[in-house]
This record gives structure tokens, C-alpha cells and sequence, in this order.
């Protein structure tokens, strides 16, 4: 579509920083193999991680939140089939979705795909997933007194499956010519799509799942054991003022993919340090609790629960979880927010990361 009009001359010259972080990237996925064949436990610990906080954050984004951590995870893994409300729903569809991409051949991208994810998306509510929009739709941010200000106008309703099958070719274009890297034209794509938002619901959602499978078809596949949503989640400012920052002048075919496209390397830039500072951490021997206090300290998000280190650290008991955090709220590196199974728990800036 729009970014993939004139693509020499759009993205022909990268700026320095995004070179710099491209090149990490790509050594990032130059160890990926090494890995595979020398931590094969450890990656599969990273994934089982990895799908559990992409699921719950790419989720919560959009305000779909299961207050209960346990009952969240027993749903992501499939361990009960009674959903209660509408947020346990869409938790459930996108866990389909999630799994869908990571255990099925999907390739290749089309339409029908996007559709698919779509359907899946919303397929445990009473709301019928798997078609375009019907109606023109506006993204509009709200104020806390309850004013909206447009961010930007999508693609009418009646061009969509025109738009969608024409970025979809144009992306594919781009790629089996191979004259620019595979991460921006994937960047490219999702900027495009986002703009375009093809559905009433969801556009987001799909986006995201889209972002982790296309990456991995160039065979950057960092999204399965780092996960992309949470990093999107903590960062969701940043995020949506680059992308808004990218929207204006796209219809004009005017925009400037660069703010975009500047957040979205140094997201899986940073992903891939992450993914090899946990590899590197996991080669060095360590007790339990070393390994929950660095979890902790290093990598759990900034407020969290009990259970979500016990999904993070297989075969650590909560006991020694306990003990840690104790250790730790004795030390001002953490703080407790109430009690028993409802307690959060919460980094303090006291004392730098170890």
C-alpha cells in the first residue's frame, strides 16, 4: 500500500542508528542456532514463558484483563473450557490465534490468513470474527474528561479488501526482490495494515500476532522466547506516538515511516539482548535463589505477582520464592501490595540493577 509506493526512495537510505541496530539484529539471529543445538531446555522454558506473558499482554493492551493469575494461566493452558465473561473470551481467542501461527504451517500470507486470525480471535464470543469492516471507523484518542481528538483516519470501509490484498502484494514484492532488510518491510507492512485497520475490533491484536509470524518467516524468530507484546506493553506511549508519528501524510503518500520503524528495531534489538543476556545467565551456574532474585531484579516486569515468577522459573518452589522476596523487601529492592494469593509486588528504584 502507501509505504510500499516508491520503496527506494522511502526507506533507500536508513538512517545510522537503525543500521546500527539492524546489524544486531542479525547477529542476534546468527546465534539463534547456536542455541538451539547448545540450550535446548532453557529455550524451551523461554517459550513456555514467552507465550504466557505475549498472551496476557497483548491482551491487556486492549483492556481484556483476567484479574486472577491462576485462573488466566489454567485458561492459556487449556486446562479449563468454562470461560465466565467476555475477557476470559478474548484471552482465549488469542491464545488460539498465538498457537495457531506457532504450531501450524500458516504461511502464506494472505488475506485469508489475516481473516483467519481474526475469526479465531473472537471465536469464543458472541461476536462473529473473520470479516472486514462494514462501516467507515476512526481511531481516536480519549482524554480523562472524556473528550476524543482523532489520531488519524483509516482506509473506507468499501477500499479495505483492496487495500489488504494490495500491501499483501506489494510487502511480497518487496521481499522476493530483496533489495531492502526483511525487518523493515515487515515494519512496513504492519504500519500499513495498522492504518488500513480492517475491522471493527481487534486491528491490534492481529497486528501483533501478525508482527512475532513475519519476523520468523526471515527467520527472526527472537518473538517465540522474548516476548514482543510485553515489550510493546511497557513501552504502549512510545509505541503509539511513533506509530502516530508515521501516520500523517499517509494517504497523501507523504508520511515519514521512520519514527515507526526506529521504535520497531529497537524493540526487537532490545529483545535479542534480552534473549542473549538470559542465555548467557543461564550458562553460569546458579542456586534457586540466584536465579529468582535475577529474575526478579532483571526481568520480571516492574509490578508482578507470585505466580507469574513461578510461570517464569520452572521447579523453583513458591517457598524459595518467598524466601527471595523477603530478602529482597528487606533490602528496598521490592515492595508488597497487599496480601496472600492477591499480593503484588513491586520493583523500587533504590538500588540499580544487578
Amino acid at each position: 500500500m502507501r509505504s510500499f509506493a516508491g520503496l527506494d526512495a522511502l526507506i533507500g537510505l536508513v538512517p545510522a542508528q537503525i543500521v546500527t541496530r539492524l546489524s544486531a539484529i542479525d547477529f542476534g539471529r546468527g546465534s539463534e542456532a547456536l542455541y538451539r543445538d547448545q540450550m535446548p531446555g532453557l529455550l524451551t522454558e523461554l517459550a513456555d514463558r514467552a507465550r504466557v506473558l505475549s498472551i496476557t499482554a497483548s491482551s491487556a493492551i486492549e483492556g481484556v484483563v483476567v484479574a486472577d493469575a491462576d485462573r488466566a494461566r489454567r485458561i492459556i493452558d487449556r486446562r479449563t473450557t468454562t470461560l465466565r465473561n467476555r475477557s476470559e473470551q478474548e484471552l482465549a481467542g488469542y491464545r488460539d490465534a498465538q498457537d495457531y501461527l506457532f504450531q501450524q504451517d500458516w504461511r502464506p500470507l494472505n488475506a485469508g490468513l489475516i481473516l483467519h486470525l481474526h475469526r479465531l480471535l473472537f471465536s469464543h464470543t458472541a461476536v462473529p470474527g473473520g470479516a472486514f469492516k462494514t462501516e467507515d471507523n476512526l481511531v481516536v484518542a480519549r482524554s480523562p474528561d472524556g473528550s476524543t481528538t482523532v489520531r488519524f483516519k483509516p482506509v473506507p470501509a468499501a477500499s479495505t479488501p483492496f487495500a489488504v490484498d494490495d500491501v499483501i502484494e506489494r510487502y511480497q514484492h518487496a521481499v522476493v526482490t530483496g533489495r531492502h532488510h526483511p525487518v523493515l518491510l515487515s515494519g512496513l507492512f504492519i504500519l500499513d495494515l495498522l492504518v488500513i485497520h480492517p475491522f471493527e475490533d481487534g486491528n491490534g491484536r492481529v497486528t501483533r500476532l501478525l508482527t512475532g509470524a513475519m519476523l520468523s518467516e526471515h527467520g527472526y524468530t527472537v518473538g517465540r522466547y522474548v516476548s514482543l507484546e510485553q515489550a510493546i506493553a511497557e513501552s504502549a506511549d512510545a509505541y503509539y506516538q511513533a506509530l502516530l508519528d508515521s501516520t500523517h501524510g499517509w494517504h497523501e503518500g507523504t508520511a515519514d515511516p521512520w519514527p515507526w520503524l526506529s521504535h520497531f528495531t529497537s524493540m526487537i534489538a532490545r529483545a535479542y539482548a534480552v534473549f542473549a543476556d538470559r542465555a548467557a545467565a543461564a550458562q553460569a551456574p546458579r542456586t534457586k535463589q540466584e536465579r529468582v532474585r535475577e529474575h526478579i531484579l532483571r526481568h520480571a516486569p516492574a509490578t508482578f505477582r507470585l505466580a507469574d515468577i513461578r510461570t517464569a522459573l520452572p521447579g523453583v518452589s513458591d517457598q524459595t520464592i518467598r524466601l527471595v522476596l523477603e530478602q529482597l523487601r528487606k533490602e528496598g529492592r521490592v515492595r508488597a501490595d497487599g496480601t496472600g494469593r492477591s499480593a503484588t509486588w513491586t520493583r523500587t528504584n533504590t538500588a540499580p540493577s544487578e
